[in-house]
């Protein structure tokens, strides 16, 4: 497969634009494993709010802190700093927000 550079690299060297390439590739990458550490965390906590075993939830409490985390690193990977609207957008509770370290 031949790569063409965009237009607004015809003035570029074959090697800036082929970094170029690369950068867009791995900024794909880092949005793709965003998206699927978010699934992960929308699963957990859907298993965290449905369940009703008292036995359970300290596991599905786990579950959803370690999520969570990853979630807030991915995050924090491609530049996003503050969770504090993903935090209200998931609705992520304060039980799991505790085993971060968060208060």
């Amino acid at each position: 497969m031949s790569l063409r550079p965009p237009s607004h690299l015809a003035g570029t060297s074959a090697a800036d634009a082929a970094f170029d390439a690369l950068g867009h590739e791995i900024l794909a990458e880092k949005a793709a494993a965003l998206g699927r550490a978010g699934q992960r965390v929308e699963e957990t906590l859907a298993r965290l709010r449905d369940n009703g075993d008292d036995e359970l939830r300290p596991r599905l409490l786990k579950e959803a802190a370690v999520a969570v985390h990853a979630y807030f690193i991915q995050r924090e990977l491609c530049g996003l700093r503050k969770h504090d609207a993903v935090i209200r957008e998931y609705n992520i509770p304060r039980a799991v927000l505790v085993r971060l370290g968060a208060a």
